[in-house]
């Protein structure tokens, strides 16, 4: 009977280590995979969520390249695969943005004596927001923790980004970037849309962690209009 006792808690750990994978034609294959022992439920969450929270920005990015492909012609890339390639890895755009991340390099993208290539600078600084909002981490484990108030944050800023990619404009008076437009009856809303998806995703993880944690987030409230980024890699 004690082996037995002793037996389940290991068949148990045995089975969350397999992985199941369903193959185009619906076959099922499963595999052990000895990383997932060290995993909870919700590590496998955050793995997820932070997948398509980054794959979402970058097809934003991808989106506003076509868009406003003047501004390809700004960085150092030939392509707009190329541009996607920096932001992939995290390079900075443009020398101007040096050594600057997050809120900092963001902003650039909004200045109206910025010469450089505001998609880049924009989707960088968004980009390494979520990567401090995770901690600088591309997988997690049962040791591994988040900041449930970084989350909220970073989805806060992409909220300030969308209207300000909407409202942002020259002494001229046009867009800085083009995203969203109207033409009559026909609108493409599609990058609110995407960043829509993300500030989700961003919003349900942070109440998931903060139940974890059992505490709660610091909700704050601005006018759109006169907003700022808030902090993400300051907090602790």
């Amino acid at each position: 009977m004690k082996r037995r006792r002793l037996l389940l808690p290991l068949a148990v750990a045995l089975l969350a280590g397999c992985a199941t994978e369903v193959g185009p034609d619906g076959s099922r294959h499963t595999t052990f995979q000895p990383k997932y022992l060290a995993k909870t439920e919700i590590d496998r969450v955050i793995d997820t969520v932070r997948g398509n929270v980054v794959d979402g920005l970058l097809k934003i990015a991808d989106k506003l390249y076509r868009r406003n492909p003047r501004e390809l012609r700004k960085g150092d890339w030939l392509t707009r695969e190329q541009a996607l390639a920096y932001l992939r890895e995290r390079q900075a755009p443009t020398p101007e943005i040096g050594h600057w991340r997050e809120t900092q390099a963001a902003l650039y993208a909004f200045r109206e004596d910025y010469q450089g290539d505001r998609i880049g600078a924009l989707m960088y600084g968004l980009l390494t927001m979520v990567d401090e909002a995770f901690e600088n981490r591309s997988e997690f484990f049962i040791i591994d923790d988040l900041n449930e108030q970084k989350l909220y944050n970073c989805a806060r800023n992409m909220e300030i980004a969308i209207w300000k990619l909407s409202n942002a404009r020259n002494a001229q008076g046009e867009l800085l970037i083009l995203s969203n437009e109207g033409d009559g009856q026909v609108r493409n809303l599609s990058f609110e849309r995407e960043f829509g998806r993300v500030i989700g995703l961003l919003d349900f993880l942070s109440q998931v962690v903060a139940d974890k944690n059992g505490r709660s987030v610091t909700r704050m409230t601005q006018s759109l209009a006169t907003a700022v980024f808030l902090p993400v890699g300051l907090l602790k």
